[in-house]
């Protein structure tokens, strides 16, 4: 596939047959954003089952991280297939596990820690409920502080954690107890002065002045849990003093911090983990997504003093499948050979070109930050002299750059998130800028 390349009326015919199927027999609980309809795919473009091929801008939600059909990713799944498939990893030994476990663990920063445990499941949102389970295991502490905006899973335990949208909690409660929300900064409030603190000090003023003061005890509270970058919330990059905030205050009363790396982690940033971009490191660190290029795997990561549950504790039949590890083996080779410093460098040249847009459109743009290949572009308007989100505009250029061959993805209350396979090059980044800039100028 050497670029976009639209053929047909969107949805084609096949497409149209197929998504009526969709509709018909999946759960309605399933939201699709546009009538695509996957065929096949390679590095940063993807077909339909009609022909028609676009620029994939979301990599499956931040998963295909080496880019799809990745050659050297295939083979190892091959080779592996070609063994055994299968041999439930957390009842009997296997040549793959123990090896990957040692490589993810001496990768993976861990705050005071001179060795490093793993516990392979298959999602991150079993990520996420495992270190909640740990956290309250190792401390004996039964609350945990997460953030508003947060998105932590679709398990019970992650929607408990959840505050991106009510949609998500609404009709499943009672929810799991002794989860607390407090407040994340933003530099690019919207709405504008908001009622609640959107500053370092004041989000962390309102933690310990307000939370430990009239909610709960710290002495009681087993973590704080972050996304070192909120993902659904609208790609929000907290400042740095924040993230070491956090740090202080978990060390000054005996709490874990949990970093919720599932979608910032892997090499998306120009780092493997986000939370090196803020020089600090937590107790325990959750990944999934762009960990294996596509395949189902998750992991949680902590120090072997935090991670001393008993066996039985905690257990997966299918965690760590030998097929997935070899592709996270693979994937993580790619990351630290290069892919990482890669993504950083292209990501940079994204943001320095999505800016030269917002400049000629602020009208429309409200905000653009990111991270290397984590991206935001926030909508805004002026209302009643007030800066606000901007939904129907965000929604209105995700409709309009599909049908020019771009896939992009919603995220926050006015936000378009990039964050495209990590092989993305400048090329295809300026391919895709002029798209974008050509679809601000119809709106």
């Amino acid at each position: 596939m050497s670029g976009i390349s639209i053929k047909t009326a969107l949805p084609g015919p096949k497409a149209a047959a197929l998504i009526e199927q969709d509709h018909t027999y999946l759960s309605t609980s399933r939201y699709r954003m546009y009538p695509f309809v996957l065929a096949r795919g390679e590095g940063c473009h993807v077909e339909d089952v009609d022909g028609n091929v676009f620029m994939d801008l979301h990599a499956g939600i931040a998963v295909t991280s080496t880019g799809h059909n990745h050659p050297e990713v295939n083979a190892a799944i091959a080779e592996q297939a070609g063994k055994y498939l299968h041999n439930c990893g957390n009842v009997f030994y296997n040549d793959k596990q123990g090896v990957y476990a040692q490589e993810l663990a001496e990768a993976t920063p861990i705050h005071n820690s001179n060795k490093n445990r793993v516990f392979f499941c298959n999602t991150g949102a079993e990520a996420w409920d495992g270190a909640l389970k740990l956290a309250r295991y190792a401390t004996g502490r039964p609350n945990v502080i997460c953030f508003y905006n947060g998105f932590h899973g679709r398990t019970l335990g992650g929607i408990s954690s959840n505050s991106s949208k009510v949609v998500q909690r609404r009709g499943f409660g009672p929810l799991v107890p002794g989860i607390h929300f407090s407040y994340f900064p933003r530099s690019f409030p919207c709405p504008s002065n908001p009622p609640y603190p959107t500053d370092t000090a004041g989000c962390l003023e309102y933690l310990t002045d307000v939370l430990f003061k009239k909610i709960v005890a710290p002495d009681e509270v087993a973590a704080i849990a972050l996304e070192p970058i909120q993902g659904e919330g609208g790609y929000v990059v907290p400042p740095k003093e924040f993230v070491q905030g956090l740090r202080r205050i978990c060390d000054e009363y005996g709490i874990l911090l949990i970093a919720d790396e599932v979608q910032s982690g892997m090499g998306r940033t120009g780092k493997l983990y986000a939370m090196e971009h803020f020089d600090v490191k937590a107790d325990i660190v959750t990944t999934a997504k762009g960990i294996a290029s596509g395949m189902p795997i998750g992991a949680f990561v902590a120090s072997d003093k935090v991670m001393t549950w008993p066996e039985g504790a905690h257990g997966s039949t299918y965690g760590g499948n030998p097929v997935a590890v070899a592709a996270a083996r693979k994937t993580l080779e790619l990351l630290q050979g290069g892919l990482t410093a890669h993504a950083g460098e292209v990501g940079a040249y994204f943001l320095k070109r999505l800016k030269e847009i917002q400049a000629k459109h602020p009208a429309l743009i409200g905000d653009v930050r990111g991270l290397g290949l984590m991206i935001g572009l926030e909508f805004a308007k002026v209302d009643n002299g007030r800066t606000v989100a901007d939904a129907a505009a965000r929604d209105a250029f995700i409709k309009k750059a599909f049908e020019k061959g771009l896939l992009t993805l919603a995220c926050g209350n006015s936000t378009v998130r990039f964050c495209p396979p990590l092989v993305i090059t400048k090329a295809e980044v300026d391919v895709a800028c002029d798209i974008i800039a050509d679809v601000m100028a119809t709106l």
